[in-house]
């Protein structure tokens, strides 16, 4: 089908749809060709989405923020799907968060209701979709600490829902990136305690953030997972590797376990930065650092 005729007919269900959508407009690294389709959608018209693309055989993928994600310069075939929906509903210690809700804004709404256990959170340009879907976490916390259950899409458009035990969280993990399901909403629970305690401990982490992390530029956050018994940083710096530069992607010379966009970086200087490091660090250390930056696209 063309991508005229297919972005009508999403239109048609009520999404906002852009066609040959820069990536790099969607994404914290600031990189990324277009996408043949860019589609804004609420969970009932992602649902119906899902069911038309499948239905014309067009390849789609779910988004959430774009913070953790480095896009092929050559774009992305089929239909890019992103929640819309940026709410949620408290319900005594429980709160149910729909997958397109920022992790920042969560945090400041929990903090109001005087309800504790996301402040690590707080500071990561996240979704909450994206968020389960990678286990995010900072300063010895993370969202398998406070999460219940998730409200998922499968592959034919159906919603259920999936108990903790069946999350399958590990560090950087989920089964989410086992199964092509879509995060719809995560229910979480927290703890009472005083608002102005919460939001100093939330201060206290983002001030760390900026201390410590190059917030200044383009990145996709932590580049490498942590590797067992180190720390991809420290690795990297102890190569000599802060500051090293493939055109407009570099080491950061902040922390070295953060791949910034100096200006002008596209997807194919961070992946051969990323190759050179690994190379370098595997040389020295004998250690492998795995991509916590996900790839996507052609």
């Amino acid at each position: 089908m063309d991508k005229h005729d297919l972005a009508q007919q999403l239109e048609v269900l009520g999404c906002r749809v852009l066609v040959d959508e820069p990536m790099a407009a969607h994404t914290s690294f600031r990189i990324g060709g277009p996408a043949d389709l860019f589609v804004s959608a609420t969970s009932e018209q992602l649902r119906e989405a899902v069911r038309l693309c499948r239905k014309v055989n067009i390849p789609y993928m779910v988004i959430g923020n774009g913070s953790n994600l480095l896009v092929s310069d050559a774009g992305v075939d089929g239909v890019v799907l992103q929640l819309s929906a940026q709410d949620a509903v408290f319900e005594e210690e429980f709160v149910i968060a729909s997958a397109g809700m920022s992790l920042g804004k969560l945090c400041l709404e929990a903090c109001e209701h005087g309800l504790t256990g996301l402040e690590f959170a707080y500071g990561i340009p996240g979704s909450v979709g994206g968020g389960v879907y990678m286990n995010a976490g900072a300063y010895g916390g993370e969202l398998a600490d406070v999460l219940e259950e998730v409200t998922a899409l499968d592959e034919g458009g159906n919603t259920f829902i999936l108990h903790k035990h069946e999350l399958n969280l590990g560090y950087r993990h989920s089964v989410f990136m086992e199964k092509p399901y879509t995060v719809l909403k995560a229910t979480l629970r927290l703890k009472a305690d005083s608002p102005t305690a919460i939001r100093a401990r939330m201060d206290d982490f983002l001030s760390r953030r900026k201390e410590k992390q190059p917030l200044e530029y383009p990145s996709g956050g932590s580049f490498f997972k942590r590797p067992a018994g180190h720390f991809a940083g420290a690795l990297i710096e102890q190569c000599g590797l802060k500051g090293f530069t493939v055109g407009g992607a570099q080491v950061s010379e902040k922390h070295a376990g953060f791949v910034i966009n100096r200006g002008g970086a596209t997807c194919a200087d961070v992946m051969e930065l990323c190759r050179q490091v690994q190379e370098k660090v595997w040389e020295t250390f004998g250690v492998r650092l795995e991509r916590e930056v996900q790839y996507i696209g052609r």
